[in-house]
């Protein structure tokens, strides 16, 4: 199979990168960015082990949830879940970090990088707080590189559409994929399971 593992041969293959894609990328968060980030409901993380692991995790909560401590730090608020923590443990061996933020709506992505650290702080995590709840651990960034990313794969993948939007009883429910999936309860209890951790762990 034909492929690239040179990065010269790589650059050779797509050609000279444009001059908007050279000098956009910021390192700090400016209006536009914050804006948009106080819009955001929703943001993928990406993390590494630093051996080749590497793991992308979904986080979400009402528009805003990620606070704004400085032009280049982000606190991410850690909530209630299933206490895998991929991504702390990560984090923890290898602090480098990318994240993705979304707006609904919005087929514009806004993309960050950095560092990332697992923060207890009281005082921090005390104005992350929802629905009177302060989380007990969050996420502390620290920024190398902010830039917008263009729509073209939101574009064509009509996220946003509600016509391409599939029907949720074509597809399996949770409990029932955590059931056929590891073998250890029955699809009622699976399911139960998983209404009761919605139920509990929204906050």
């Amino acid at each position: 199979m034909d492929g690239i593992a040179d990065l010269e041969l790589l650059r050779a293959h797509f050609g000279t990168m444009t001059t908007i894609a050279a000098h956009k990328v910021m390192p700090r968060l400016d209006r536009h960015s914050r804006a948009f980030i106080a819009l955001s409901p929703f943001l993928v993380l990406a993390t590494t082990d630093g051996d080749g692991g590497v793991d992308a995790s979904p986080r979400g909560d009402a528009p805003g949830f990620v606070a704004m401590h400085d032009d280049t730090t982000l606190i991410i608020p850690d909530r209630p879940g299933n206490r895998r923590v991929d991504s702390f443990s990560n984090i923890i061996c290898q602090p480098g970090l990318g994240l993705i933020f979304f707006v609904p709506g919005f087929n514009e992505t806004l993309r960050v990088n950095g560092t990332g650290r697992v923060i207890t702080d009281g005082a921090l995590l005390a104005t992350l707080e929802a629905h009177g709840r302060i989380p007990v651990t969050g996420l502390l960034v620290s920024i190398t590189e902010v830039f917008f990313h263009c729509g073209k794969a939101l574009i064509r993948s009509k996220l946003w559409d509600p016509s391409r939007h599939v029907a949720r009883d074509s597809f399996p429910s949770l409990g029932r994929i955590v059931a056929d999936q590891t073998a250890v309860m029955s699809v009622e209890s699976a399911e139960q399971f998983v209404a009761t951790s919605y139920r509990e762990k929204l906050y």
